[in-house]
């Protein structure tokens, strides 16, 4: 039995994009580094801003095309490349589908609790992990 080509595709395709967008993040994140130092997360904060913008401005772009943009590039860039580059872009595209269909409740909850609840599991894990050493 043939397995669905895009069954293998898809997957590649995503993966390809994730080691853009991860080695993208790890060179500017060394960049800001170097150049700023270590004292606030410049890297992070550029990263997740831009990824946030890249975000809004490809899933727009990609919906509002004339020529239709293939499924493939939209895996790519999307999932694969910002999806690595930081999931904070996809947070953020999350954030404005919810509230663009006005559910206001689940975003609220959605968007707070996800950056309030994100630093509790950090918090967490950091003591989970002083327990196991």
């Amino acid at each position: 039995m043939i397995p669905n080509i895009s069954a293998i595709r898809n997957p590649i395709v995503i993966s390809l994009g994730a080691i853009a967008g991860a080695l993208s993040r790890y060179y500017i994140t060394l960049w800001f580094a170097q150049r700023l130092g270590t004292n606030f997360p410049y890297g992070t904060f550029f990263i997740n801003l831009t990824g946030c913008f890249a975000m809004g401005f490809f899933v727009t772009w990609a919906m509002d095309r004339v020529v239709t943009i293939s499924p493939e590039v939209r895996l790519f860039v999307a999932t694969g490349v910002l999806g690595s580059y930081t999931t904070f872009s996809t947070y953020g595209l999350d954030t404005i589908t919810l509230l663009g269909d006005r559910r206001v409740i689940p975003t609220a909850f959605y968007w707070v609790g996800s950056a309030l609840l994100g630093i509790l599991s950090v918090q967490v894990g950091v003591s989970l992990a002083r327990l196991v050493r």
